[in-house]
This record gives C-alpha cells, sequence and structure tokens, in this order.
C-alpha cells in the first residue's frame, strides 16, 4: 500500500499521534513525524486534518477526555454480560441505574486515568474550550447526578465545576509529583519548619485520590 494511501482512518491518526506525545513529549509531534509513524506521506494526514495540527490537537482533547458512554455504547451495555464487573466496563458504572455518587465516582477515576494515561498532553486541555460531544455528555452526567442529589440551579453548575477541578488539579499535582526535580530545588530545613516535620510522609497516590474525591462529594452533598 502506497505511503499516501494507507487506509488512514481518523482515530489511528489520534492514537499514533497519542503515541508519539506519550514516548516523546509533545514538542516532538509534527505532522512529517507523524506520517513516518503511519508510513504515509504527511499530505495523507492532512486529508483528515486538512487545519493542520491545531485541528488534530482538538481531536486529540475530545479523544482523551470521551470518558462517558454515547447512546449508541450505551445500548450496547444493555445487551452485555450483567455478571461482568463495572472496572472491565467503565460505562456501565455510569449508567442512569446506578446511584448518583457512584456515577460521579466511577466518572472521576474513569477521566483521572484517561488524563493520567496520557499525561504529555494535558497542556492541550488548558486553553481550549470543553465543548465537544464527549465534553458534553460528561456535563450531562454531572448535572443529572447532582440534580438527583438535590442540587438546583446554579449549585449544579458549580458542583460540575468543582467536581471537573478536583480531578484535573488531582491529576497535574500527581504528574508533578513524579516530574523532573528543579535545577536548584529548595532544601527544606528549619526555616520551613511544617514541612520539614512532614517531608518524609508518603502518600499512596491511589488513596489519596480516593479520599480527596469522597471529601469532594460529601461536602457538594451537604449544599443539597
Amino acid at each position: 500500500m502506497s505511503r499516501n494511501n494507507a487506509g488512514l482512518s481518523t482515530e489511528r491518526i489520534i492514537t499514533e499521534a497519542l503515541r508519539i506525545i506519550d514516548g516523546q513529549g509533545l514538542r516532538r509531534l509534527t505532522m512529517r513525524r507523524l506520517g513516518d509513524a503511519l508510513n504515509v506521506e504527511a499530505m495523507a494526514v492532512y486529508h483528515h486534518f486538512p487545519l493542520g495540527k491545531e485541528q488534530l490537537f482538538e481531536a486529540i482533547v475530545a479523544y482523551i477526555t470521551d470518558v462517558t458512554p454515547s447512546a449508541a455504547s450505551s445500548e450496547e451495555e444493555a445487551d452485555t454480560d450483567q455478571g461482568e464487573s463495572p472496572a472491565a466496563d467503565p460505562y456501565r458504572g455510569m449508567s442512569a441505574e446506578v446511584p448518583w455518587d457512584e456515577r460521579l465516582r466511577n466518572w472521576a477515576r474513569a477521566y483521572r486515568q484517561a488524563l493520567l494515561r496520557h499525561s504529555g498532553a494535558l497542556t492541550l486541555l488548558i486553553n481550549r474550550r470543553p465543548d465537544t460531544p464527549a465534553a458534553t455528555r460528561s456535563l450531562e452526567l454531572h448535572y443529572a447526578a447532582f440534580h438527583e442529589a438535590g442540587l438546583r440551579g446554579a449549585a449544579v453548575v458549580q458542583a460540575s465545576a468543582v467536581l471537573d477541578s478536583y480531578v484535573t488539579g488531582a491529576v497535574i499535582h500527581e504528574v508533578r509529583e513524579a516530574g523532573l526535580a528543579g535545577a536548584a530545588p529548595a532544601v527544606v530545613d528549619g526555616r520551613f519548619p511544617h514541612v520539614h516535620r512532614l517531608d518524609n510522609v508518603a502518600l499512596d497516590p491511589d488513596q489519596r485520590f480516593e479520599e480527596g474525591l469522597e471529601a469532594t462529594l460529601s461536602a457538594l452533598a451537604r449544599d443539597a
């Protein structure tokens, strides 16, 4: 098959772009390098993304943040084996039959894992409005769950923003902790007594996330 006709699909391009980002970093992603990885000319990639890298970035963000079931996947979910665990099928844990707080827990866990899996692309989320179909499905899940919890109007919108902020912030915190040390890190000594006393306290990332998630949901539910 020629380098100009490799049976490309949008999803294949996105997943290959993410492979480059995950392995080499966002700055290493170019249309030429992506074409080489796909064994096609760069123009074949432009056929799917005629507006170039910015359009590709938008598609990557939509792909990463797509953690809620579409109408089609919800129908497929109803036909699957009921003995399958929610961990094996995260979409099932977000269906309307699940209690509101569990739906939000499952969304938060799935969203965290998606962001951690492709943490090299986190910066792409910052300057792009969450207005994709995937983002709108997440928003609908949030609003429906918080409405079920007893919140109304602006309180629903605020609760959704708080939950999204918690998950995104927790991921950023986790990624930064695993990052490279600075060129001149601060010396933690008696000048910072509280930091010095707790400097060797290590928290399990999963436990920290779960405890923070419970605290967030509990605080939001109290406003109902």
